[in-house]
């Protein structure tokens, strides 16, 4: 039985206690606030994140991890790991460039070796826990002694059965970041417009409705659940939250009223996502129980 390795960036926000029971590898992406910069989930928590957020002027710039970085995180656990598979998940391509970082540090591995790495790596069209969710069931696969192919698989199908919405607090960070324009972000905010927006087929953000009022915006979003799912009442859950708890659990509760719960996972939004999203952003995702 062939072992297989399980590597992701750390968008996914795994909670820690996750990535610990499974053996995941996480890959740190890095943020700067000005010319201080720091590896997400190492240098800094999303805790020390988001109340650094609120206090400086600088707004935070994110990066990609280089193909380079990929190249040494593969090496070592080939070193690590002789005759392993890896299976490298990764933020969608339609927000980050590190996917294809990820490809490329295969390719350069396949040049210096003159063989075919046995790395498969996946776009998960996603983000935060939206590819946890693919992270963790492929560490569990993996665990159970899968096969890169079996997993790839299963995680493609899972995938496809996500279903995602989320709300932000304020606007101004989607603004800055180009997501939506100046006037809508001071109208939205004016009105107590609140966005509900989701991830495309393509692993694009895009806006879904807009309504007025955090609770007619929450009760809305579990109206497109129930939509979304038609009869079937057995699902999982993850809800994120950017320093939002209180809506996280009331997101929980309102679900609770239409579906069978059967995996319930809270975890925060880390920094890199938080800082195109914004402190009290709060995300639910839902797959088939």
């Amino acid at each position: 039985m062939k072992q297989v390795v399980i590597v992701a960036d750390s968008t996914a926000d795994v909670p820690k206690a996750m990535v610990e029971e499974y053996g995941i590898h996480i890959v740190p992406m890095r943020l700067a606030f000005g010319d201080d910069s720091f590896l997400e989930g190492i240098d800094i928590t999303a805790t020390e994140f988001y109340d650094k957020l609120v206090k400086s002027r600088d707004l935070p710039t994110t990066s990609q991890t280089s193909p380079s970085q990929y190249v040494e995180v593969y090496r070592n656990l080939m070193q690590q790991y002789p005759g392993a598979s890896i299976v490298s998940i990764h933020l969608s391509s339609g927000m980050s460039g590190t996917y294809q970082s990820a490809v490329l540090a295969k390719s350069v591995l396949e040049e210096e070796t003159g063989e075919a790495a046995d790395i498969t790596v996946i776009d998960s069209l996603c983000a935060t826990y939206g590819f946890g969710l693919q992270v963790v069931l492929a560490a569990r696969m993996a665990k159970q002694g899968a096969s890169a192919e079996e997993i790839r698989a299963e995680v493609d199908r899972v995938g496809k059965g996500r279903r995602l919405y989320f709300l932000v607090d304020v606007l101004e960070y989607l603004q800055k970041g180009g997501r939506i324009g100046k006037a809508a972000a001071i109208l939205g905010t004016l009105l107590n417009i609140k966005p509900i927006l989701s991830v495309d087929q393509e692993g694009i953000i895009y806006a879904v409705d807009k309504v007025r009022g955090q609770k007619k915006a929450m009760s809305r979003v579990v109206d497109l659940f129930v939509k979304d799912f038609g009869d079937r009442k057995d699902i999982n859950i993850a809800v994120c939250d950017a320093v939002n708890p209180d809506a996280a659990e009331e997101f929980i509760k309102l679900m609770s009223e239409h579906f069978t719960l059967h995996e319930v996972v809270r975890t925060s939004i880390g920094a890199v996502v938080g800082a195109h999203v914004g402190p009290g952003t709060v995300a639910v995702f839902a797959w088939p129980a």
